[in-house]
């Protein structure tokens, strides 16, 4: 029987807890729960005896492995897996695994939310103007792009794609135009919609080159990560052209230099892209599924340090 702990500074809704406690149940296994801890060393102590771990945002580095004396996989419940420290965990030999399209729905609903919300001058009264017929391009096309994709068809609007890791042949059977570079899609479109991961290739790569190539009254949505802005030349490129919109669901280290940019800038007060009561469940059941997975039969398929 293996010990599965649920670490979570922000909890999981109550229904996914109870979802994810079936599930690790019916394998023979058994699961912990520590929830909004507010400290560290709560959660080293927590690990101490644990076979796996399911988390969200809480960031799991070399410090709790090596308290973690039992772990053999830990599963982030949702895409982004940047809160762990992925060389230390190959370092103390222990997978570490995302749950891939969970919440992939819950973000591309929030990022047409926003854009009707900005689109609209941020319901403040004023006349605005609509999505259909803008052109939307999309900077990455996996679970998320492409559900963005998909809503934003229905509005009407022309969506373009690029991601140097999918082939232009599934952008277009997704019903997409693919375009051959980052410069092509800034250029071309009216609004960017930013679903990269931060690596070291994409950190602090969207500034005045690609943004400063928008169209006038160009949006820029990201859903993705605050790393990947270089807060600096968007800043400085928002004081330059008055007629650019910044809406973001991940609020930036320079958020009130932003906030002076009234009618032009929108941050939600936290990550709030997969907080749905539905990605919450899928994500969470997931992952315990895949923890089950992992100790019935070795199945690693969606490791990712690999």
């Amino acid at each position: 029987m293996a010990k599965i702990l649920i670490a979570t500074e922000k909890p999981f809704a109550a229904a996914a807890v109870e979802g994810i406690k079936a599930e690790v149940e019916s394998a023979g296994n058994e699961l912990v729960l520590l929830e909004k801890y507010t400290s560290k060393e709560e959660l080293l102590q927590a690990v101490d005896d644990v076979d796996a771990i399911i988390i969200r945002s809480d960031k799991i580095d070399g410090e709790v492995f090596d308290a973690a004396k039992n772990l053999k996989i830990v599963v982030r419940a949702g895409a982004g897996y940047d809160n762990v420290d992925l060389a230390a965990a190959t370092a103390h030999n222990v997978v570490v695994e995302n749950t891939p399209g969970q919440n992939a729905n819950a973000v591309a609903e929030l990022v047409m939310g926003m854009l009707v919300y900005a689109v609209r001058n941020f319901y403040n009264g004023k006349a605005g103007s609509e999505l259909y017929g803008k052109t939307l391009g999309i900077l990455a096309f996996g679970n998320v792009g492409r559900n963005v994709a998909r809503i934003a068809k229905g509005f009407g609007m022309n969506v373009m794609a690029y991601d140097a890791y999918c082939p232009a042949e599934a952008i277009k059977a997704a019903g997409v135009e693919p375009v051959s570079s980052n410069d092509e899609l800034f250029a071309k479109a009216d609004i960017v919609s930013l679903h990269i991961p931060a690596t070291d290739e994409t950190r602090k790569s969207i500034g005045t080159k690609y943004v400063g190539m928008m169209k006038k009254n160009a949006i820029l949505v990201n859903s993705a990560r605050k790393e990947v802005i270089n807060e600096d030349e968007l800043l400085a490129l928002m004081t330059e052209r008055t007629d650019l919109k910044y809406i973001t669901d991940i609020k930036p280290d320079r958020h009130d230099d932003f906030a002076a940019f009234e009618g032009r800038y929108f941050s939600t007060p936290k990550k709030m892209g997969a907080q749905t009561a539905e990605a919450n469940t899928n994500a969470g059941i997931a992952a315990a599924k895949q923890i089950n997975a992992y100790f019935s039969d070795g199945c690693t398929k969606f490791q990712v340090n690999k």
